[in-house]
């Protein structure tokens, strides 16, 4: 353990502004000063998105430092829009937009950063007897027509 966490705040990643979501994450995630203190950590995420949380908690684990900080990412890198779950209201906002994993790395400050491939993905759920899984959100392949633009809060704006 490494963290220390505020049961007072909730998911920052669901927060409709990201102001919100950074400073929010400055309250959650509070580092154990004395497990962290000239350690190499391998922190281990689902995923990256707009790279708001995983970027504030580096800069905590090294500002309480640790000697290097590894990030690995048990998916592959974001790519496109989720239109199925995800809430990734366009490309622009994915910190893998139009950068390589080494800029991304560099953006997060984290010592190195490794996802998992998509190939790994598609292997190690090809029994889970899916007839399809969906992977446009790392592929830009959907498995069906998708908008060609989305709106963020458009369901917040509707007037009951």
């Amino acid at each position: 353990m490494v963290f220390t966490k505020s049961k007072y705040i909730g998911r920052t990643f669901i927060q409709n502004a990201q102001d919100t979501r950074r400073k929010l994450v400055g309250l959650k995630l509070n580092p154990i000063k004395t497990s962290v203190k000239d350690k190499k950590i391998v922190l281990i995420d689902d995923s990256i998105v707009r790279g708001t949380t995983i970027t504030k908690l580096i800069a905590v684990l090294k500002r309480a430092g640790a000697k290097e900080v590894h990030l690995r990412i048990a998916s592959p890198a974001f790519m496109d829009v989720c239109y199925f779950g995800t809430d990734i209201d366009n490309k622009e906002n994915l910190i893998t937009n139009n950068r390589t994993i080494e800029e991304v790395r560099q953006i997060i400050g984290a010592d190195s950063l490794e996802y998992l491939s998509l190939e790994s993905l598609k292997e190690i759920t090809k029994d889970c007897h899916i007839s399809s899984l969906c992977n446009g959100c790392f592929s830009g392949k959907y498995p069906i027509e998708v908008p060609k633009e989305i709106r963020k809060n458009s369901f917040e704006e509707i007037k009951l």
